[in-house]
C-alpha cells in the first residue's frame, strides 16, 4: 500500500494532526541528526577519500555519482511509502540519510578547505535554518495547500539537471546564478513538500513525511553552502 492509498490527515481530528506533525518534525530532527553523525563518522575514512578521488578522476565522474544517487533516492523513497511496514519505512529513511552524507563529502571538503574553521559551513547552516524555519511557518500558520507549485518544480527540475550535465560535460562552471536560482527552487520545495505532507499524507505515514521533508532541507543546504563557498572565492 503507497503512501496516497490511505486517508488524509487533513481530514483528522485536530488532535491527530497535531501529533502528526510532532512525530513528522521529530523525525526530521532524527534525520538531520543521523546525517552529521554519518558525516563525522565518514570524514577520514577509506569511502571518503574514495569519494573524493572519484570525483576528481575525469569530468564525468559526477555524474556517475548523481546517477547512482538518484536511483538510491528513488529506491529510499520506495520503501518510506510502504505503511504496512514500519521497518522498511525506517529502513527507506536511514538509507536516503546516509547516501546524502556520502554525496555531500566533496561539497563539505571545499568549504572546509575554503575556511579550515568552518565559518562557511556555519553560515550555510544559519541560512538554511531562517530560510527553512519561515517557510514552514508560513505553510503551517496559513495551511495553503502549495501543490499548485509541482508542474514549476518539475520543470525548474529538469532545467537544472539538464544544466548540470552540459556543465559536467562540457566543463563549464555554472556560477552564482544557478546557485542564487536553485536556492529558489529548493525554497519552493520546501512550501510545497510541506504542504503536501500536511495536505496529503495519511496519519501514519510519519517517516515517509520526514523523508520528504529532510530532502528539501538537504537541497536548501546544498545551494545555500554552495553559494557561499562561491561568493568566498570571489
Amino acid at each position: 500500500m503507497s503512501l496516497m492509498e490511505s486517508g488524509s490527515v487533513s481530514q483528522a481530528l485536530p488532535e491527530s494532526r497535531a501529533a502528526f506533525i510532532r512525530k513528522t518534525y521529530l523525525h526530521v530532527a532524527l534525520a538531520v541528526g543521523l546525517f552529521v553523525l554519518a558525516e563525522v563518522l565518514l570524514w577520514g575514512s577509506p569511502i571518503h577519500q574514495k569519494i573524493l578521488e572519484l570525483v576528481s578522476s575525469s569530468q564525468y565522474a559526477w555524474l556517475g555519482v548523481l546517477a547512482a544517487f538518484m536511483l538510491i533516492g528513488w529506491l529510499a523513497r520506495s520503501l518510506a511509502a510502504n505503511v504496512r511496514s514500519q521497518g522498511m519505512q525506517y529502513l527507506g529513511l536511514a538509507l536516503y540519510v546516509v547516501a546524502q552524507a556520502i554525496i555531500f563529502l566533496p561539497l563539505i571538503t571545499l568549504a572546509l578547505i575554503a575556511a579550515p574553521e568552518g565559518t562557511l559551513l556555519k553560515q550555510a547552516l544559519v541560512v538554511t535554518g531562517f530560510l527553512f524555519t519561515g517557510l514552514t511557518a508560513v505553510v503551517l500558520f496559513t495551511r495553503k495547500d502549495f501543490s499548485f507549485l509541482r508542474t514549476g518544480l518539475m520543470v525548474g527540475g529538469f532545467v537544472a539537471l539538464g544544466l548540470i550535465i552540459a556543465g559536467s560535460v562540457f566543463g563549464f562552471n555554472l556560477g552564482l546564478a544557478f546557485s542564487g536560482g536553485m536556492i529558489l527552487l529548493a525554497s519552493g520545495a520546501i512550501l510545497y513538500d510541506t504542504s503536501k505532507v500536511l495536505h496529503h499524507y495519511p496519519e501514519d505515514a510519519h517517516v515517509g513525511a520526514a523523508l520528504e521533508i529532510f530532502a528539501s532541507i538537504a537541497l536548501l543546504f546544498w545551494y545555500v553552502l554552495q553559494f557561499i563557498i562561491s561568493m568566498n572565492r570571489d
